[in-house]
């Protein structure tokens, strides 16, 4: 069974096991083995990070270990997820590696591998990378003094020419735009995107220092953008995480719109270009409830997926569709890429907006919110919440409150010890009332001590 792959892939505390230099050579080494073998040659990897402090020994450590096993590293630098992803297939490498931790505080960090088809590696590898991990850290032999090469600037340009590609036609002059780039990964990268458009551009949070990803900026704290948008008169503004796969949107009123309301206006649009063919849309369990009544009222079914970007792939290929995604902000346009990509669904929410005409906040018009409310509650173990007789009873009963007029969520995070109490029903403080009467039994029961 795995133990330190989530649904992510791995993320714990930079410079601690597993994100130690000697594991994560080990991790390098192994990947590079495993690859080596299926394709029967060494095999060349791209690494790219975001803007962490520990990025650069994560990449050291990894690339030590890949080598010594044959495999060749090329070092993209600072990049976005998604722009992995995007080079790996089309740079012929045979993965790509990310270091970032995603939304995570600039201590965290990670790994995560994608497959030159976007999707990430299998978990047969995840196991097999486990196994190597706890038989052979004392005898791996490693040389982090180095990075490896980088390949100028051309990988970022390349990618770049891809978004930009993406909507190929889209002029955004006389558009204000507020970014929030979180000081992670797009803080280069996005203001270049729109700029290239036409579009009059406003960074904020695009200064990173090593430790500031994500430091009460982001996808996370929204705060900030709504208060640049009003101030600067903006059109609309996008909050991106870390490493950029998700984006976030604030209104020209300042509302936020969050990844329920832009997949309900990426499914009008797509339909209204004869787009989504099989009248089906994939979003997850956390989706709000009121999201699947709208798409019912344009004869889309929303197909619900567990929580993660993988589960969320998962549906769209096996049901074909055409979007799916996340409440979080990250969506995935599968004609495009199996990755969920932040400034490209900020540029496909432009051109929606400039081919309408309309504003963003008229986007989401169509879409009433049910009242949700989701606590998180700190672990120490990840029982299922059936074993747990008071867990179980305290569910059963806002079940029996809630029948026929709202919903129910108990689930755990895939990367971390937390569990997830969602309630939707409709009123705000009944709901709000009944989540935190479980959160307490759940604190009591497995609850981890501060």
């Amino acid at each position: 069974m795995k133990e330190l792959f989530g649904t992510d892939g791995i993320r714990g505390r930079a410079n601690e096991f597993p994100l130690d230099s000697r594991t994560i050579a080990v991790i390098g080494r192994s990947l590079a083995r495993q690859f080596g073998q299926t394709l029967q040659r060494p095999p060349k990897f791209v690494i790219g990070r975001d803007t962490r402090e520990s990025g650069e020994f994560i990449e050291r450590a990894f690339c030590s270990g890949a080598e010594s096993a044959g495999a060749e590293c090329v070092s993209a630098g600072v990049i976005t997820t998604p722009g992995v992803a995007f080079l790996t297939k089309a740079e012929g490498f045979d993965a790509g590696v990310v270091i970032s931790a995603s939304h995570n505080p600039f201590h965290d960090n990670g790994l995560k591998i994608f497959l030159p088809s976007g999707k990430k590696i299998e978990e047969s590898i995840e196991r097999e990378t486990e196994r190597d991990i706890y038989g052979s850290i004392s005898d791996i032999q490693h040389n982090d003094d180095r990075l490896p090469a980088v390949a100028s600037d051309v990988f970022v340009d390349d990618y770049v020419a891809h978004l930009t590609n993406a909507v190929s036609g889209l002029r955004a002059e006389g558009i204000k735009i507020v970014l929030d780039c979180a000081n992670g990964a797009a803080s280069e990268i996005a203001p270049r995107v729109f700029r290239l458009l036409g579009a009059d551009v406003i960074p904020i949070h695009h200064q990173p220092d090593g430790r500031n990803i994500n430091e009460k900026c982001g996808s996370l704290h929204l705060e900030h953008l709504q208060a640049a948008v009003i101030e600067n008169g903006a059109d609309l503004g996008v909050a991106f995480d870390g490493d950029a796969d998700r984006a976030l949107f604030v209104d020209e009123n300042g509302a936020i719109v969050d990844g329920d309301a832009t997949l309900w206006a990426m499914a009008q649009y797509l339909k209204g270009h004869g787009r989504i063919q099989n009248s089906k849309v994939v979003a997850t369990v956390m989706s709000n409830i009121g999201l699947e009544i709208a798409m019912r009222s344009i004869g889309i079914e929303l197909i619900r997926a567990a929580v993660g970007d993988k589960y969320v792939l998962q549906q769209l290929l096996e049901t074909d569709s055409e979007v799916g995604g996340e409440q979080s902000g990250h969506v995935i346009f599968a004609r495009h890429s199996l990755v969920g990509d932040g400034i490209m669904t900020a540029l496909f929410m432009l051109r929606a907006m400039v081919e309408k005409g309309v504003t963003l906040s008229h986007m989401a018009d169509g879409f009433v919110r049910y009242p949700q409310v989701l606590v998180n509650v700190k672990v120490s173990q990840k029982l299922p919440f059936e074993s747990v007789p008071a867990i179980a009873a305290a569910a059963k009963a806002v079940e029996d409150e809630i029948m026929g007029e709202g919903r129910l969520l108990l689930r755990y995070s895939g990367t971390e010890n937390l569990a997830r109490v969602m309630i939707e029903g409709k009123d705000q403080a009944q709901v709000e009332t009944q989540a935190n009467r479980i959160a307490d039994v759940i604190r009591a029961e497995i609850g981890l001590d501060d």
